[in-house]
């Protein structure tokens, strides 16, 4: 895969608004954190299909993305089952999720890699299914991989479903419904360079998709993104997330909160599920597994950069969070 680190796109928050419509002191914790997410697209691929057929996709630790251009379909995780998609739906796998999509579900499904693959630009490719050429499809697909700049244990992300519909969101926010029919429109028209201005479209309906669900979990009554609505600990966490590297004192972060170390504990515990030296000491290391994994940042240079005396005990903390020395991050990732 190429990687095309230009192509980055954030999802638009909206400041929150005061009474009157005008804009409030400033933005809340969450809006905080949302400014910092990126999306960044990695590899698309426009597939031409010939009914039946079913592809599988193997697991990943970046994102997937679907849009189905023409032609209804299914699509299967382990997790969820089988659920119908119809011609101008799109999907986004956070997490990159093992997951099949067909024609059919009783289709035998094949590997993405049996296909025929023409490469379009740097990081677009056209795939085929081998059918004779001159039958036009039953079905087209634009397909895309793109890497958050969050660590995938990161709560956000651990946070939103395996799977999130476009279509389920589209009452929510406007802007995605539109994007669909542009996107439908541009892949029906076929023209020149539709590729490369349907990879912009992609990862713009992704950020889309992201904030729209985003909005949606902040109704729930309990969870994360609650605990960055509550007024006290919010902030604490949207400090936290905006300077990870920082080795953050209890002291420090009650007065952030504005409240003694034992009230602030016990309110950072009972909103986040963990103390706020773990929770910490969590964000930390997710910080420095991005450095070493995504950024090819040195070992000891993520040590001394943590503050850490020395790469042993650096490393040894990073083993107790991660699960494994700071050497495999690369491999793990």
């Amino acid at each position: 895969m190429l990687d095309d680190s230009s192509r980055t796109f954030m999802p638009v928050v909206q400041p929150p608004q005061a009474a009157g419509g005008l804009p409030a002191a400033g933005p809340d914790p969450l809006t905080k954190i949302l400014l910092g997410l990126r999306l960044d697209g990695i590899e698309y691929g426009r597939c031409l299909l010939h009914a039946p057929w079913a592809i599988s996709f193997a697991a990943q630790p970046t994102a997937r993305f679907h849009f189905f251009a023409s032609g209804d379909g299914w699509m299967r995780t382990p997790q969820s089952g089988w659920m119908e998609l119809k011609a101008g739906d799109a999907v986004l796998l956070p997490r990159g999720t093992a997951h099949t999509l067909a024609s059919s579900p009783e289709v035998p499904p094949v590997e993405l890699a049996t296909f025929d693959r023409e490469r379009v630009a740097d990081d677009i490719y056209l795939l085929r299914d081998g059918t004779q050429a001159g039958q036009a499809p039953s079905h087209v697909m634009f397909c895309g991989s793109m890497k958050f700049n969050l660590d995938p244990l990161h709560p956000l992300l651990t946070m939103m479903p395996e799977v999130i519909r476009a279509g389920d969101l589209a009452q929510r926010d406007p802007g995605v419904p539109l994007l669909l029919d542009a996107m439908e429109r541009e892949a029906s028209l076929n023209r020149i360079g539709a590729c490369g201005i349907l990879a912009r479209m992609a990862d713009v309906l992704a950020a889309s998709i992201i904030r729209a669900w985003v909005e949606c979990a902040c109704s729930d009554s309990t969870g994360w993104i609650t605990a960055l609505r509550s007024p006290g600990v919010g902030k604490v966490l949207a400090a936290i997330h905006a300077s990870p590297e920082q080795d953050w004192s209890v002291p420090e972060l009650a007065n952030i909160m504005g409240a003694s170390r034992s009230s602030f504990a016990q309110a950072f515990k009972e909103s986040v599920g963990e103390s706020p030296a773990k929770y910490v000491a969590r964000i930390r290391m997710f910080q420095a597994r991005s450095w070493i994994a995504q950024d090819g940042m040195r070992v000891t240079t993520a040590a001394d950069r943590l503050g850490f005396d020395s790469e042993a005990s650096f490393s040894r903390a990073f083993k107790r969070v991660i699960g494994h020395p700071p050497s495999k991050a690369r491999s793990a990732m």
